[in-house]
Formats: C-alpha cells, sequence, structure tokens
C-alpha cells in the first residue's frame, strides 16, 4: 500500500524508546531479532525497553525472550494487530510524546542503526517513521520473482511503502490514532493511513532498514510472504527479464 509523504519540520525531544516484536512460534529466528535489537539500541543514548508479544506461541519463543533480557506478555490471538497492540499496552497508556514507539518483526533484523536514524528524525520533526526492508534469503524463489519484486519496490518507494518490520511513532500520536486495529494483516499501514490522515508528519526513511524473511508462509495470512507468493503467481515467463 502507497501513502503520499508528508514534510518533516521542527525539533523534539525523545526520553525512552519502546519496542514491540509480536511473536508466534518464532523460536529460530527470534534469537536473531533480539540480538540486532539490542545492537541497534546500544547505538542511542536513551533507555530501550524491548517487548516481546507471544502470540498462542507453543514453542521455545518465551524462554529465548526473557534469557535475552526482553520484557514477555501473552496473547492468544493468532492475530498480528492484537499482538502489537497488546505490546504498546503493555508499555502503558500513559506514554506521551517524548517516548518513541517502533516495531518490527520476529523474523526480521533490524539495521545497528535503524533506531538511531529513527529518533534523528523524530527530533527533527518527524511523527512517524517508515522504513524499509530487504530480503536476503531469496533461496525460495526464482531469480525472475526477486527482479520483480525489487524493481517494484524501487518504484514504490516515491511515495512509500509500510512494513511493520521497520516503523516507528511517537506515544502520543499512535494512541490519538487509536493505535493498531484488530487485523491479521495491514494494521501497519491502517495504523500509517489514520496518522495521515489526522495530520501527522511522516518520514519515509531509506536509511531505516531491517532484513526480513524471504520465507513461502509467513504468520499474517496477507502479509510479506503472502506479497511474495503473489509476485509468483503473476509472473510469466517471458514477460520480463531479470
Amino acid at each position: 500500500m502507497i501513502i503520499p509523504e508528508v514534510a518533516v519540520p521542527g525539533p523534539r525531544a525523545i526520553d525512552d524508546v519502546v519496542i514491540v516484536v509480536p511473536a508466534r512460534d518464532e523460536q529460530q529466528l527470534l534469537p536473531g531479532c533480539l540480538d540486532a535489537l539490542h545492537r541497534s539500541a546500544e547505538q542511542v543514548r536513551v533507555p530501550v525497553r524491548i517487548q516481546v508479544v507471544l502470540d498462542a506461541c507453543t514453542d521455545d519463543s518465551a524462554a529465548i525472550a526473557e534469557a535475552a533480557g526482553a520484557k514477555v506478555s501473552t496473547v492468544t490471538a493468532h492475530n498480528v494487530g492484537i499482538a502489537r497492540a497488546a505490546g504498546f499496552a503493555a508499555a502503558g497508556a500513559d506514554r506521551g510524546a517524548r517516548t518513541w514507539f517502533a516495531t518490527t518483526d520476529a523474523d526480521s533484523r533490524v539495521d545497528r542503526y535503524w533506531l538511531d536514524r529513527q529518533l534523528r528524525y523524530a527530533e527533527a520533526g518527524a511523527e512517524v517513521v517508515a522504513g524499509v526492508v530487504t530480503v536476503t534469503d531469496w533461496d525460495q524463489y526464482t531469480p525472475q520473482v526477486r527482479a520483480r519484486y525489487e524493481r517494484a519496490y524501487r518504484m514504490g518507494r516515491t511515495a512509500g511503502h509500510v512494513h511493520g518490520a521497520s516503523l516507528g511513532f511517537r506515544a502520543d500520536i499512535y494512541w490519538r490514532t487509536g493505535g493498531f486495529e484488530p487485523r491479521s494483516s495491514g494494521e501497519d499501514v491502517g495504523f500509517v493511513r489514520r496518522a495521515t490522515a489526522m495530520g501527522a508528519r511522516v518520514a519515509w526513511a531509506e536509511d531505516v532498514v531491517a532484513v526480513t524473511s524471504g520465507r513461502r508462509f509467513g504468520r499474517a495470512p496477507g502479509g510479506f510472504a503472502a506479497h511474495l507468493r503473489r509476485l509468483e503467481s503473476s509472473y510469466a515467463p517471458g514477460a520480463e527479464s531479470a
């Protein structure tokens, strides 16, 4: 989904950060996600709380999150929108304009400067920062699918894409929009759309990067993995070159 860009004026100080990670049976990928978040948190000078929300997990995700020093909460919703919302609710509805909320996915690894760059945008006046995602493990797809995805992504970024794997926003903006809706997918796009409609200043940030999984089947039925499968199914051999 593409949403028009909004200018970013005016400074704003940030005192602390809450990062929410929804997870459903992600024991294989969650350690890498949390390691990357800790490395990114080390680059900023404010306290960072990592909140993992376990959604109907039956594996060892809880033990992994606790061992990594993350705060842990649980839901049994099988719904990423509910899980993300639960993480920010656990942080407290009293968080205001000087708290920065961020979120990524358990199958993703953020860049070392992912958080630092978000806070720089926030301090320059951004109220929402929409980052980008990259995929490195394309083994489950043909080169044509990869080429098609990357070409479309470059074109779409002129106006902006929204990814729950690489997204940040001021806490007061989050609460004013009503937060994440209880959607099984698209909760991130819905949030940014509502924030934009109420006049929030959005930074479309090419330098706020998360590497996400290229797996064929993700946890959200209409999420990133489903998008890649749609590209694959719509590809006609000979229609375009890799």
